[in-house]
C-alpha cells in the first residue's frame, strides 16, 4: 500500500467518512518530518453517493475527494487514474493507453471509448523480424521499436468532453499532490522496481527516479516524482492534447528515436519510428460495446480493438445452456475451462484490429454460433489445445474446424478502476503501459514510462497456415484482452462493473468473477477473492495455489487437464448496486497488496 506525505482538508473529510465503515482514505493535515501510520487497505466498502474500487489507497481517495466536491464518475475515474500513474508507475499512466466503458444513467445506455496506442505509420508486419525471424521478445520489450502513440491523455480528453462536468487541470490536482509530496513505497512496489531493476539501470531517467541513490527504495521510504506534477501541470492548462503536440511530443519522440542509454550499457536497445506526425493524428475511437444476454442480465464489454468483449460474451454463451449454480465446484472449474479455451481458440483467429480486419463481432457474440460451439464440451473429458477455431460466419455444430494455432504471449501489468457516482453512471475502465515497467524507458525530465503496448502484436504468426489478425500494421492498434465490463439488469439499470489487470488473464479472471457472482451467488468481494484458473487455448490451465495445491487438482487431470501452478492471476476490482440503493464497491483481499475500495457516505455492513 502507498501512502502520500502531506495531506489536504478535503482529503481528510473522505478519511474520517470512510474509516467509519471500512474503506480507506488518506488522512489530511500540514507537511510532516515523515508520513503518519498508513490505514488497513479495506477491499470492501458499501454506502451511498457514490463509489471508487483501485488497486491504491490513494488513487481511490483522489476520486472519492472528486464525487465529494459534486463530480461524477467520469471525472472521479480520470482523478482516480491520473492518481495511479503516479503511485502505480509500472502499471499505467499517460504513456500509455486503455479502454473506457460508461454507463449513462439518463439515457440507460452504455458506450466505450478506445484510447489503444497506435503503431507508427511507417509500421508493417515485418516491425519485429530481423533477417527474417522474430527478435527476441525481451529485445523488443525494452526498445523504442515497441514503444505506440499513448492513449491515455487523449481518453481523458474524450470522456470528459462529453460525460464530465469538471475541467482536467481540477482533476489533476490530486495527482500533482501525490507526485510532489511523494507516496509511501510497499513491498509490492520495491519487488516490482527489483524485477526491473536491471532494466532501469540502462536509462538515466528511470535509474535517478526509481532508483533513488543509486539503490532500490526501501519499503517505507517516500517516493516523489516532480517531474511527473510538473507534465500533469502542463496537461492540466493546455488538455490531454499537449501530449500530442509540442514540446512534450517532441521529447517523446526523441526518446523513442534516440533511446537514452547509459554510457557502457550492454543491453540491445533499438529505435523506434514513432514521429510527431504520428502523435499528432491520433484519435480515440467510439464503437458499439459488445453486448450478450447471460441469465437474464445485459452484459457489456469492449469491442475490437479489444478482444475482452467479444471473448468474454462467447465463453458466457457457451456456458448459458448449462445450470452452474447447482453443479459441483468441479464440473463448474471444468465447465468453465473448456468455455475459456473454445472462446481463446475463436479470438485468436477472428479478433484485430477492425480498421485492418473484418471482425465479426455479431456472430462471435451470438448464441447460435456460441451453441455450435458448446456442444464440443463434455462432463467427463478434457479437450485438448491448441483447439482450433469455429467459423462464425458459418457455425456447424461441433465442426472439426481449421488448423489450430495457440495463443501469443501477452504482458500481464495493467490497473483496472471501477467507480459510481450519486446520480447512477458507472465507469469500467482499464489502463496499462504493457509489461511492468512497460518499455523501461523514462521520458527524460518528463516523469512517465513509456509503453512498450506493441510487443501485443504478433511478431510472426503462430501458424503460418492460419490467418493471424494480430500482425502489426501502420496506424493499427495492437489486439488486447482488456475487459471492462458494465452489466444491466432487464429495466437497463446496472448491476455490476467490474475488469481485472493481467493480459490475457483478464478475460478468464472476468469470466470467473462474473460467473461466481451471477451463477454460484457469492458476494462480490469473495468472487473477486477466490482462488483462479485460466486456460487460453493452450496446452496447460494455470491455476492460483489454493487451486493448484487443492484435491480439485487431481480430480480434473483424471479428465485430461494438464495444469501448472501461477502464483498470482488478476487484481480485480468491482462496484455492485445493492437492491437497497446503495453502492458496494470491493476489490483484492491480498493479490498486489490487496485492493482500496470506498463509497462516499458509509452506510451499514457491507
Amino acid at each position: 500500500m502507498r501512502r502520500s506525505t502531506v495531506r489536504n482538508v478535503s482529503l481528510a473529510a473522505v478519511a474520517a467518512t470512510v474509516l467509519a465503515v471500512g474503506g480507506a482514505a488518506p488522512p489530511t493535515g500540514a507537511a510532516v518530518a515523515a508520513p503518519p501510520p498508513a490505514p488497513v487497505k479495506e477491499a470492501v466498502a458499501a454506502g451511498y453517493g457514490g463509489a471508487v474500487s483501485s488497486v491504491d489507497a490513494d488513487a481511490s481517495a483522489a476520486g472519492i475527494e472528486v464525487l465529494r466536491r459534486g463530480g461524477n464518475a467520469v471525472d472521479a475515474a480520470v482523478a482516480t487514474a491520473a492518481a495511479l500513474g503516479v503511485t502505480e508507475p509500472y502499471s499505467a499512466g499517460i504513456g500509455g493507453g486503455g479502454y473506457f466503458v460508461y454507463y449513462d444513467a439518463r439515457t440507460r445506455s452504455v458506450h466505450t471509448v478506445d484510447g489503444r496506442e497506435t503503431a507508427p505509420r511507417s509500421a508493417d508486419a515485418s516491425l519485429f523480424l530481423e533477417d527474417g525471424e522474430p527478435i527476441p521478445f525481451t529485445e523488443g520489450m525494452t526498445s523504442g521499436l515497441s514503444v505506440g502513440t499513448p492513449g491515455t491523455p487523449a481518453t481523458w480528453d474524450t470522456v470528459l468532453g462529453t460525460w464530465g462536468s469538471r475541467p482536467l487541470g481540477e482533476l489533476l490536482r490530486p495527482a500533482v499532490r501525490l507526485a510532489r509530496e511523494g507516496f509511501v513505497v510497499d513491498g509490492t512496489f520495491r519487488a516490482q522496481t527489483r524485477d526491473n531493476e536491471e532494466r532501469f539501470r540502462d536509462f538515466p531517467a528511470s535509474a535517478e527516479l526509481f532508483l533513488p541513490g543509486g539503490a532500490l527504495p526501501a519499503v517505507g521510504s517516500t517516493l516523489r516524482n516532480p517531474d511527473l506534477a510538473r507534465t500533469y501541470e502542463e496537461l492540466g492548462r493546455h488538455g490531454g492534447a499537449a501530449l500530442y503536440r509540442g514540446g512534450l511530443a517532441r521529447d517523446i519522440v526523441r526518446t523513442v528515436r534516440t533511446p537514452p542509454v547509459r554510457a557502457g550499457a550492454t543491453r540491445t536497445v533499438r529505435p523506434g519510428d514513432l514521429t510527431t506526425r504520428d502523435l499528432a493524428a491520433y484519435r480515440t475511437l467510439r464503437h458499439r460495446p459488445t453486448k450478450t444476454e447471460y441469465r437474464g442480465l445485459d452484459v457489456y464489454g469492449m469491442p475490437p480493438s479489444s478482444s475482452g468483449g467479444t471473448t468474454v460474451a462467447e465463453a458466457l454463451n457457451i456456458l448459458e445452456r448449462g445450470n452452474l449454480a447447482g453443479v459441483s465446484r468441479q464440473t463448474y472449474l471444468h465447465r468453465l475451462i473448456e468455455a475459456s479455451r473454445i472462446a481463446f481458440a475463436d479470438r485468436g483467429r477472428w479478433v484485430g484490429d477492425p480498421a485492418f480486419e473484418d471482425v465479426p463481432v455479431e456472430g462471435l457474440t451470438s448464441q447460435r454460433f456460441a451453441d455450435a460451439r458448446a456442444c464440443l464440451v463434455r462432463d467427463d473429458r478434457a479437450l485438448t489445445s491448441p483447439l482450433a477455431p469455429g467459423d462464425p460466419r458459418d457455425p456447424r455444430p461441433c465442426a472439426a474446424g481449421a488448423a489450430a494455432a495457440p495463443t501469443t504471449y501477452e504482458g500481464e501489468n495493467t490497473t483496472h478502476l471501477t467507480a459510481a457516482d450519486r446520480w447512477g453512471n458507472v465507469v469500467a475502465y482499464t489502463l496499462t503501459i504493457e509489461s511492468t515497467g512497460g518499455s523501461g524507458i523514462t521520458v527524460p525530465r518528463r516523469g512517465f514510462l513509456l509503453n512498450n503496448e506493441l510487443t501485443d502484436f504478433s511478431f510472426a504468426p503462430a501458424n503460418p497456415a492460419v490467418h493471424d489478425p494480430n500482425l502489426p500494421g501502420p496506424g493499427k492498434r495492437p489486439r488486447s484482452s482488456m475487459s471492462p465490463t458494465i452489466v444491466l439488469d432487464r429495466h437497463d439499470r446496472p448491476v455490476l462493473a467490474l475488469g481485472s489487470p493481467g493480459g490475457a488473464t483478464i478475460i478468464t479472471t472476468v469470466l470467473q468473477t462474473l460467473t461466481g457472482v451471477v451463477d454460484r451467488r457469492l458476494p462480490l468481494v469473495d468472487a473477486i477473492a477466490a482462488p483462479r484458473a485460466s486456460q487460453r487455448n493452450q496446452p496447460v490451465t494455470d491455476l492460483e495455489p489454493a487451486l493448484y495445491r487443492s484435491a480439485l487438482r487431481a480430480r480434473l487431470a483424471e479428465l485430461g487437464h494438464a495444469f501448472r501452478e501461477n502464483p498470482e492471476i488478476g487484481a480485480a476490482t468491482g462496484i455492485q448496486r445493492l437492491p437497497d440503493g446503495r453502492w458496494l464497491a470491493a476489490a483484492e483481499r491480498t493479490r498486489r497488496g490487496g485492493g482500496a475500495a470506498m463509497v462516499v457516505r458509509p452506510a451499514g455492513r457491507p
